[in-house]
């Protein structure tokens, strides 16, 4: 999650879809800001690591993003560097033109690199060495102590920092008392959900999305959206950020990466 720009520019766009910015009477609005794009680029560096060549270049990929609108370029670089790796970072950082977000674990080895790097913004994630792919929202309540340290450093740094957290009240009431800047809301419970239980998922991401806007956050979600499951979740008007990485990988494979980011920006506006 980064946070880009201010919700209350008014050379931003405007977000109009589906009725939006107009009242229940019809009567136009506020403008509402046209949600942000952020694009994962990890799985072009899984796929270089898979055979240990100097391509794809997570870099390349990261300069076709920003060319299809690309708001942001999102890399969560794991402890144990089973994708990205520290060069891959630190070019990004020198050759992007949008905002760079930094995906880590909370440690003391995460935090010192990130302060060096100086990111526009740093989500703090939860990691697991055998998982295939991050398993929830970081547990706040367990992470508090930690989070209460790292936050307000790095905020000291000039980086603008979120917590990815499930859609949970409680969660969300934490992270509003540990005075980050933004959460992300893991969406991938909804994008898993079988046998009815879409519906439920959706309204757990609306409901943590309205208390989050409430408490002042910016409203970031992203885990498991893809072109077939995004429409819904966009048309929940507190969130105004998406980072979204394997779909548009894997979509490029058939349309090119160019097109699979602008595809994916259209079905967020």
């Amino acid at each position: 999650m980064g946070l880009l720009g201010d919700e209350k520019d008014p050379a931003l766009p405007v977000r109009t879809n589906g009725g939006r910015g107009f009242g229940a009477d019809g009567v136009a609005g506020p403008p509402l800001t046209m949600p942000k794009l952020g694009v994962n680029i990890d799985h072009v560096a899984t796929l270089r690591q898979a055979r240990g060549t100097r391509y794809p270049d997570p870099v390349a990929a990261a300069l076709l993003a920003e060319k299809a609108g690309a708001d942001q370029i999102t890399v969560h670089l794991r402890e144990d560097r089973r994708h990205i790796q520290d060069f891959d970072v630190r070019l990004l950082r020198r050759s992007i033109q949008t905002e760079l977000n930094l995906e880590m674990a909370v440690t003391d080895e995460m935090i010192r690199f990130a302060a060096d790097l100086k990111p526009n913004s740093v989500t703090f994630v939860p990691e697991k060495r055998k998982e295939l792919t991050t398993e929830g929202g970081l547990d706040l309540k367990k992470n508090r102590k930690n989070l209460a340290r790292a936050v307000p450093n790095l905020q000291k740094s000039g980086i603008r920092v979120s917590l990815f957290i499930d859609p949970d009240e409680e969660q969300v009431r934490i992270a509003a008392t540990l005075k980050t800047d933004a959460i992300e809301i893991h969406t991938g419970s909804y994008a898993d959900a079988k046998n009815g239980n879409t519906a439920r998922e959706l309204f757990r991401i609306e409901k943590a999305a309205k208390q989050a806007k409430e408490a002042g956050l910016w409203v970031a979600a992203g885990h498991g959206l893809n072109i077939q499951n995004i429409g819904p979740v966009a048309e929940i008007s507190e969130i105004i950020e998406f980072n979204i990485g394997h779909a548009i990988v894997a979509r490029a494979i058939f349309i090119g990466f160019e097109a699979a980011v602008r595809e994916m920006k259209i079905l967020i506006s």
